[in-house]
């Protein structure tokens, strides 16, 4: 039973690791003369959510939180490295293993920015229902 659990938990393990590793994949992928525009464009935005600081749905919310982590970012990068010649993919993979993965501060600023838009938003329509009465 216990050896059952280390063997999960050591797929989980190298699974995440190769999300993470993907994710800079993709990052790189956007820069690359040798990607199809369309790759570039989806892969610039996933990478993007991906290497963000900052979630646009906040972990910190139940279930809903940690589901685009899990779910959405895999599955964006699932289907653009389907999109990525495979040649050009496995000379990524190996430059991504071989780097430092890096933090997209732009992506952190348009995703707070969104936020912050949200929360203002929400607090005029609550000052509009309300201070009609």
């Amino acid at each position: 039973m216990e050896s059952r659990i280390q063997r999960m938990l050591g797929k989980l393990k190298t699974w995440t690791r190769t999300i993470r590793r993907d994710a800079h994949v993709l990052y790189l992928a956007a820069r690359d003369a040798r990607v199809p525009w369309y790759a570039k464009a989806l892969a610039l935005f996933v990478a993007g959510y991906a290497l963000s600081p900052i979630d646009l749905i906040p972990d910190f919310i139940p279930v809903i939180g940690l589901l685009d982590d899990a779910i959405l970012v895999p599955l964006g990068i699932v289907i653009v490295l389907k999109l990525i010649p495979p040649d050009v993919l496995a000379e990524l993979r190996a430059t991504a293993a071989a780097t430092q993965r890096p933090v997209s501060r732009v992506a952190a600023v348009v995703i707070a920015m969104a936020w912050g838009v949200a929360i203002v938003a929400g607090v005029w329509f609550v000052y509009r229902r309300f201070a009609s009465q």
